[in-house]
């Protein structure tokens, strides 16, 4: 079943380590449903290179009210069974925040989980923006984090004006794009939006944002093609990927 995990070449591997983008950690999100999935797919993520991994579940108003304690709960039997499955693997708990009323409440309490370095993971509502979402990104700079836009690609808003991509990277919110925008997985636009952030210099993470077996097989297959190589030509040295 899982026949991708069986064989890894150098043409399938990425050029950095550390995924900071990730929905492994089980029973918490729409990503790994069970400790054997995320177990599954820690050792996708060896088989392309990676030997660190941000476990960024989602927090998000009304869908997943993930907080410091429900996400460490998880953690800690999750890492115990890593460790006893023998893969030897970093993992770092954080969230990937939706900007939204839950978010504000959970920030003004103090109640986050940066990644190490104090970068923090936020996205936007693929919808609609949320009133104020820059001023909250400039005041975490403020405060001493590192905002990262996940997949600012998919937002329709900003890929109508990418005016806002330059004036947003300017004010210190960096940007992570996700590997499977560049397959079109998330179709035409993110794809083409991910190929001109590229083309901008404005790409400064990379990340799977995987969630189950087919996003890892969609993102393994496409590492080892020529559009990858010239995207990882263009890209090492300058993500920041393995900083954090």
């Amino acid at each position: 079943m899982f026949h991708f995990f069986r064989k890894k070449t150098a043409d399938s591997t990425l050029f950095y380590h550390t995924d900071v983008h990730s929905h492994i950690l089980p029973y918490v999100d729409h990503g790994a449903q069970h400790t054997q999935m995320g177990i599954d797919l820690l050792k996708a993520e060896m088989e392309m290179g990676i030997s660190r991994v941000v476990l960024t579940s989602h927090v998000t108003s009304e869908v997943f009210e993930n907080t410091n304690d429900s996400l460490t709960q998880a953690f800690i039997p999750f890492q115990e069974a890593v460790k006893e499955a023998g893969i030897d693997m970093q993992l770092h708990l954080s969230a990937e925040y939706r900007i939204d009323e839950f978010w504000r409440k959970q920030y003004e309490e103090g109640k986050i989980l940066p990644m190490p370095g104090n970068y923090l993971l936020l996205e936007n509502s693929f919808y609609q923006e949320l009133i104020g979402s820059e001023q909250i990104m400039f005041d975490l700079n403020c405060r001493g984090y590192h905002p990262i836009l996940a997949h600012p690609e998919r937002y329709p808003y900003y890929a109508q004006d990418k005016d806002r991509y330059t004036a947003m990277h300017q004010s210190n919110v960096l940007f992570q794009v996700n590997i499977l925008s560049f397959t079109g997985y998330f179709g035409h636009t993110a794809r083409e939006t991910a190929f001109w952030l590229l083309n901008h210099d404005l790409v400064d993470f990379l990340g799977s944002d995987i969630h189950h077996h087919k996003h890892a097989k969609i993102i393994k297959d496409y590492l080892a093609g020529k559009e990858w190589r010239k995207i990882a030509q263009k890209l090492q040295g300058r993500i920041l990927n393995d900083e954090v």
